[in-house]
């Protein structure tokens, strides 16, 4: 993979993996036009990483209140990082038990487009949320639920930001709040696919160095900035927005997949 894909592919990374518009969706879309295979378990992990570290820059005083208060047992602290295991387990369940079946939807190019269209009508359902909020924080039920978004964005088009967000916010959460739940539950998946993969980083020759740094400072700079600007939206309760981009993209890569 070229330097140029390299960092293409980092900040379409970085940007869609907390945009609600899909990550996964738009990796597959990138390596389609841009005719490169798919990124490579090095590459991807690197740009994993890059927006694991995007989530703990802009977080970072939260984080390190949650770990202090947990160190000390403060009940808040331990049950907050509670809810976050909790919303985490449904995806792990997924990811293992049909892990095949994901393969095979990212190697369908259709199914990522069939999938953005979902994502759209997934945001758009925001408008209808009732303006009132009521927690600031998740109860378990509502955690779980979270949680069995995150595991449904596993497929390739689902937007994990956008449909734990709306999950969230259904849920009656406000919007930042809601949205600094579903960064902070991310930390544990990005941490867990890095930590299986580390074995394979000692393939990297010094060739495919440059590539893997170049991703990786794309998709951190982008990830920062798409953080901030989603907390900026759904303060202003203009989340449903994302869903025209989602699904002009939808059905202009369904478009292009019939016509190519």
């Amino acid at each position: 993979m070229s330097f140029f894909d390299a960092i293409a592919l980092g900040i379409i990374q970085g940007l869609t993996e907390f945009l609600p518009v899909s990550s996964s969706g738009h990796l597959v879309i990138g390596q389609t036009f841009l005719d490169v295979p798919a990124a490579g378990i090095l590459l991807e992990v690197a740009l994993h990483v890059a927006t694991l570290l995007s989530v703990v820059l802009v977080y970072r005083r939260r984080i390190l209140a949650l770990v202090l208060g947990a160190l000390r047992r403060d009940r808040e602290s331990l049950q907050y990082a509670a809810l976050i295991f909790v919303a985490t387990l449904p995806a792990v369940f997924v990811a293992l038990l049909f892990h095949d079946a994901i393969r095979a939807a990212f190697e369908s190019p259709a199914v990522t487009g069939c999938m953005l269209l979902l994502t759209g009508c997934i945001l758009w359902s925001t408008r209808y949320i009732p303006r009132r909020t009521f927690r600031d924080r998740p109860n378990w039920t509502l955690a779980f639920v979270i949680g069995c978004a995150q595991a449904f964005a596993i497929l390739p088009g689902i937007s994990r930001s956008g449909s734990t967000i709306t999950a969230a916010m259904w849920g009656r959460m406000p919007g930042d709040r809601a949205a600094e739940f579903s960064f902070l539950m991310s930390i544990p998946a990005i941490v867990g696919a890095a930590v299986l993969e580390l074995r394979d980083f000692s393939a990297v020759t010094n060739g495919a160095a440059a590539p893997l740094v170049a991703g990786f400072v794309g998709a951190l700079i982008s990830g920062v900035a798409a953080i901030l600007g989603l907390v900026w939206l759904v303060r202003r309760q203009a989340f449903y927005a994302f869903s025209y981009y989602v699904w002009a993209m939808g059905l202009f890569f369904l478009g292009y997949l019939v016509l190519r």
